[in-house]
């Protein structure tokens, strides 16, 4: 048993790290994929905001799909697709918008699908391990993310072709990914599932019941958290070069600190919830997180703001995998695993929600107000987290010593064996 959870912990943490390298590649060269097809500055919007809708469209079918299918297939397929739409969106010319409408739409259903059954087996996983292990899977989300934007910087400073700097990417992530999807384990054995979807079981029925009320809550944490995600991800260079008085160089640095901080910050976080408890660090995430943006918007100069989006990285990066872990247990414990997966499948939604709404809303308020005055505002959001940290109470407040639990796990065996 313990092998069969080393091998699923290891090849999920690949799927992460692939998952993130891949959003990457496509979030850090939207403007050269933008020059390629002649997308229109008033076009380019609604590409945008389409991908993380169609995300939110199929995280929605995979709570449905996974009542009868094991989250293990769903991952193992939609992977592959969402490295092929990558690829499709590069591989391009001047006025095909079309084609790229339908990879960004293929990479957005994908994407939903993959983000969902992804964090359904990493919470399962997490339940069979009897402690915190979800911080490392976003870890190495982030580390994928770090590579993934270092190699699109590698090839717009070459001045590649998009499909030239996808495909060997591509070439290399999706045969490994598929391999390693042979390990996958399942949070609930197959027979069970089945019964489930006919009606039987703990957890039967839509979704194994879960409540709106139940997640209310974390729905909210996790819309704040990503409205404060994508504010660095849309704004910090922006907001370094144009109101702290930074040079163009500098202002390419702040992300990537964000991100180095963020894997850093979830690379150790497990060991700070298995030692003081999830409330603590999602506490202790949000006021740091609330410090950071206050530094930012208070920061006199390029250096202080730096600073800032440092303490942010530290700060919001604990927030959303201990979200995922939290929806999940409090689902189990209630309904079942069945209603685990259907509540990680609808939380994922708002991961979606909170992207949509975090760079328009700092953008409208920054030119009818002022772009220090909206960096309050995610700052504000991420304290209300603050009120909410009880729901991240586990039974009892935290994992174990570190010692595994005996549970029925079930491994994914290629499409024969599943």
């Amino acid at each position: 048993m313990t092998d069969v959870l080393r091998r699923g912990r290891a090849s999920l943490a690949f799927a992460f790290f692939a998952q993130g390298a891949a959003f990457a590649l496509l979030v850090t060269r939207i403007p050269a994929v933008q020059d390629r097809y002649g997308v229109s500055d008033a076009l380019l919007p609604a590409f945008l905001a389409a991908v993380p809708i169609l995300a939110g469209v199929g995280s929605v079918a995979t709570e449905r799909l996974v009542k009868r299918v094991r989250p293990s297939r769903v991952l193992r397929w939609s992977q592959p697709v969402v490295l092929l739409a990558l690829l499709g969106a590069g591989a391009g010319g001047a006025g095909q918008v079309a084609a790229l409408a339908v990879a960004l739409g293929v990479f957005g259903l994908a994407v939903g699908a993959l983000d969902a059954s992804m964090n359904m087996l990493g919470v399962s996983l997490q339940r069979s391990y009897g402690r915190s292990i979800m911080l490392g899977f976003h870890a190495v989300y982030s580390l994928g993310g770090i590579v993934g934007a270092s190699l699109a910087w590698a090839g717009a400073h070459w001045h590649l072709a998009l499909w030239v700097s996808y495909l060997p990417v591509v070439a290399v992530l999706l045969p490994a990914v598929l391999l390693g999807s042979r390990w996958y384990v399942d949070g609930e054995p197959a027979p069970e599932r089945e019964a489930r979807a006919d009606g039987g079981g703990a957890g039967g029925g839509a979704g194994g019941g879960v409540g709106f009320k139940l997640l209310l809550p974390l729905c909210l944490v996790m819309t704040f958290a990503y409205i404060g995600d994508s504010t660095v991800s849309n704004w910090s260079a922006k907001y370094l070069k144009d109101v702290l008085g930074g040079s163009e160089q500098l202002a390419t640095v702040p992300y990537n600190v964000y991100m180095v901080t963020t894997l850093a910050g979830r690379a150790v976080g497990d060991l700070g919830v298995r030692r003081f408890g999830a409330v603590a660090v999602v506490r202790l995430g949000a006021l740091i997180a609330a410090g950071g943006f206050a530094v930012v918007a208070l920061a006199p100069g390029p250096w202080v703001g730096m600073l800032g989006f440092t303490l942010l990285g530290l700060g919001l990066c604990v927030l959303v995998p201990q979200t995922f872990a939290a929806a999940g247990r409090h689902a189990f414990e209630q309904h079942g695993p069945g209603a685990s997966d259907a509540a990680i499948a609808r939380l994922n939604i708002f991961n979606y929600v909170g992207f949509l709404i975090g760079s328009p809303l700092v953008g409208a308020l920054g030119d009818a107000w002022s772009y220090r005055g909206a960096m309050l505002v995610p700052m504000v959001l991420v304290l209300v987290t603050l009120g909410y940290a009880r729901s991240f109470a586990a039974q009892p407040d935290r994992y174990g010593g570190g010692h595994e639990r005996p549970r029925t796990a079930d491994v994914g065996r290629g499409s024969n064996g599943l």
